[in-house]
């Protein structure tokens, strides 16, 4: 007895030979089907690994941002500030030691500016102990605390949490630069090291034998060799060592490990782009990176981060750029040299690359199109002021008297008001000087003009000022020492490391 289920065909759908004939179309729609199926298949695997990535993304609290932030859309670019972490929790104490409940802090922190054609950028690193005025930033039970004077690290600390505070250090470098921060990532050890891995090792250069006690310097004996001198590949554990060691290679300063932590940087870029930076390439990375980054909410989700990293694709590697806030030792610690600082952040503002070109995007008006309406330029031209720090901003003082040179006006000096709790910039000013006063607060939208008897005129930098408010300045040169201690990603990796 037979249990199948075919039935006889009929004759007149037999060919000569017996067997039934297919229809050309037939075929046609069999491939259409199954090509829908696996695109289906595809795209149903696709839409798992981004859901899966959503799920590994961490973010921080947005409502830790200060409500006092520079202007959105200053610049046509995009400044993404970078940190990385040295937090024991979630597994990291596994790949750099120490107590898993120990607080947060920042190991390393650049501030990242693509330029608005996507084709240039300039990573500015900040020294950890770089002295700066930390300003007001929320606690985990939501209450804020005051501006404080304090190294650029402690700032990731406040709060005293395993996991850090990514917001306090985003508010401090806009204080800092007068730039808004677009977007803020946290690496720690893991995804550090996982990246590292899936790229297959990164170059670096190694100028001498290290040992593990160079990585410990508590470490009673030398213990084994980490690096043999020279040029070599690093991945995972061994590429976090490098980029970790502080005293015993070359002079033991945290500027000679910010020179190679650079030079790493721009390796790893390297390999990232002679892979291919194509969705396919990047979903590996993707997935590495997410399971141990803490990003802003603006990348929360896979297709942003992935949408980021696709926007960085036609950046050229010798365009890319590494460089160190202008500089100086103060004691043990690091002060930011002015103007030198307020003239690069200026240059980044106006989009203009470290050798001055104009990297905004706009193009060149033709002669035969209509002018816009612009702003009248504020001429300063005759007028002498003197700028005084009405907050605790560190630098506005010297930002505010950068800008008010370049747009004509003579600046006698800069110093400390008697007090710095002004909200908002004033111009005081003796009776006969009103005209010129005037004139001063254009510069300045939103300045109050004080008379006040025996003065001459002085301007009192408030809250309010954030930079780039006098009217049409004129380009200011980005100093020597910026341009001339300059990395691009295409340099060689044992080039330049003068500190180290």
């Amino acid at each position: 007895m037979t249990t199948s289920t075919s039935r006889a065909v009929p004759p007149r759908h037999r060919s000569a030979a017996g067997t039934r004939r297919r229809k050309p179309v037939r075929r046609g729609r069999l491939a259409l089907a199954i090509s829908l199926s696996l695109l289906l298949l595809v795209a149903a695997g696709a839409g798992w690994v981004y859901l899966k990535l959503d799920g590994d993304i961490n973010t921080f609290d947005a409502g830790g941002l200060s409500d006092n932030r520079p202007a959105a859309g200053s610049s046509k670019g995009e400044n993404v500030l970078v940190i990385g972490s040295d937090a024991r929790n979630d597994g990291n104490a596994a790949l750099g030691g120490g107590d898993v409940n120990d607080i947060g802090r920042s190991d390393t922190a650049f501030l990242l500016h693509v330029y608005a054609d996507h084709k240039n950028a300039v990573a500015v690193s900040i020294p950890r102990d770089t002295l700066v005025t930390i300003p007001p930033c929320k606690l985990p039970d939501g209450k804020w605390t005051t501006a404080q004077p304090d190294m650029f690290n402690a700032a990731y600390s406040v709060g005293e949490t395993a996991k850090g505070n990514p917001a306090c250090t985003q508010n401090t470098v806009e204080s800092i630069t007068g730039l808004r921060v677009d977007h803020t990532v946290v690496v720690d050890f893991k995804g550090f090291a996982a990246l590292t891995d899936v790229v297959g090792g990164v170059k670096v250069c190694v100028p001498q034998n290290v040992y593990e006690r160079d990585l410990n310097p508590k470490r009673p004996t030398r213990g084994k060799l980490l690096f043999e001198k020279g040029e070599q590949e690093v991945s995972g554990q061994k590429a976090l060592d490098y980029v970790r060691i502080r005293h015993g290679i070359g002079d033991g300063s945290d500027i000679g490990r910010i020179k190679r932590q650079q030079a790493f940087v721009a390796s790893l870029m390297k390999e990232v782009k002679s892979n291919g930076l194509s969705p396919t390439k990047l979903l590996p990375l993707a997935d590495a990176a997410t399971k141990s980054l803490t990003v802003d909410p603006g990348l929360g989700s896979a297709d942003k981060l992935i949408s980021f990293a696709m926007s960085l694709k036609d950046i050229d590697l010798h365009n890319t750029k590494f460089v160190t806030i202008p500089w100086r030792y103060k004691g043990a610690r690091v002060a930011i040299v002015e103007p030198d600082a307020s003239d690069l952040w200026a240059a980044l503002k106006a989009d203009r690359t470290l050798d001055g070109k104009d990297a905004s995007g706009k193009k060149k008006t033709s002669p035969s199109a209509r002018p816009t309406a612009a702003a009248t330029p504020v001429s300063g031209k005759g007028i002498t002021v003197t700028v005084y720090n009405g907050t605790t901003v560190t630098g506005l003082a010297a930002k505010a008297a950068t800008e008010l040179t370049a747009a004509g006006f003579t600046v006698t000096g800069t110093a400390t008001a008697r007090s710095q709790d002004h909200a908002t910039t004033v111009i005081e000013y003796g009776p006969e000087y009103r005209s010129k006063a005037q004139t001063v607060a254009r510069a300045f939208p939103g300045a109050a003009v004080q008379p006040v008897p025996g003065a001459g005129i002085n301007v009192v930098v408030g809250e309010s000022y954030k930079g780039g408010s006098t009217a049409s300045p004129q380009p200011t040169a980005i100093p020597k020492d910026v341009t001339e201690d300059a990395r691009s990603a295409d340099d060689n990796p044992c080039s330049n490391l003068t500190y180290g």
